[in-house]
């Protein structure tokens, strides 16, 4: 349960990191990277934060296993964008 935990904390920063992100960039940024599902991705923070009982465990391991590589591309492809 405790790794379930620390990788939850994790998915809540990365959706509040990318909602603020959205905010400074008045939601020009994310959707020239139309790669990923920026609204699931933000979405996530929400459901893990006000619905943490509820969570299911099989699809956290999901985003782990499908969607973080390619955020983690996307993301590193915005930094190469702007240096």
């Amino acid at each position: 349960m405790e790794k379930l935990d620390a990788v939850c904390m994790l998915l809540i920063a990365i959706g509040e990191s990318l909602k603020k992100l959205d905010e400074i960039t008045n939601g020009t940024l994310l959707p020239k990277y139309p790669q990923i599902d920026w609204k699931k991705a933000k979405e996530l923070h929400d459901i893990i934060s006000h619905q943490y009982f509820d969570i299911n465990a099989e699809a956290i391991f999901d985003v782990c296993e499908t969607k973080i590589k390619p955020l983690s591309d996307t993301i590193k492809m915005i930094i190469e964008d702007f240096e």
